[in-house]
């Protein structure tokens, strides 16, 4: 798991929303503060959301730790405001911004047939984005 989760640490070390990091838990220099996280075994993937410690319980592969973490931890893109965008992801909902409703639809219901598509890591993390775009744009549609 080690290589998956360096390389995942890595991919986010830039990141404003989102910090991968590990702790030797067998340091005595941090004994203490694995013991308060109930770590009794290793490896142990912990997270925090909204000031709170949780359990990891998914995969230990990268491409399953890097879904949770674009699922689950990372900010997501505003498609109001362009807060926590990226510029792909700005250039794409302001290209759908000058659609219609019924054709961002049209978009969304064909990337959700897409999914399950063989695709490479690349092309999967784009498509999974832009249905997370499209759905935030039909939740927001009476703002936009």
């Amino acid at each position: 798991m080690k290589p998956a989760w360096d390389k995942l640490g890595d991919e986010y070390a830039d990141s404003s929303s989102v910090l991968i990091g590990d702790v030797d838990c067998t340091n005595v220099a941090n004994i203490e503060m694995c013991g308060k996280l109930e770590i009794e075994s290793y490896p142990t993937i912990k997270y925090w959301m909204d000031g709170n410690v949780k359990d990891y319980k998914s995969g230990r592969d990268y491409a399953t730790m890097k879904e949770f973490v674009e699922v689950v931890l990372q900010k997501p893109c505003d498609v109001i405001t362009l807060e926590n965008c990226n510029d792909k992801e700005t250039g794409y909902v302001k290209k759908m911004k000058s659609k219609s409703a019924a054709e961002r639809e049209a978009q969304l219901v064909r990337l959700f047939g897409m999914k399950d598509n063989d695709m490479k890591g690349e092309l999967k993390t784009w498509l999974v984005q832009r249905t997370f775009l499209l759905t935030a744009m039909k939740e927001k549609k009476d703002e936009l």
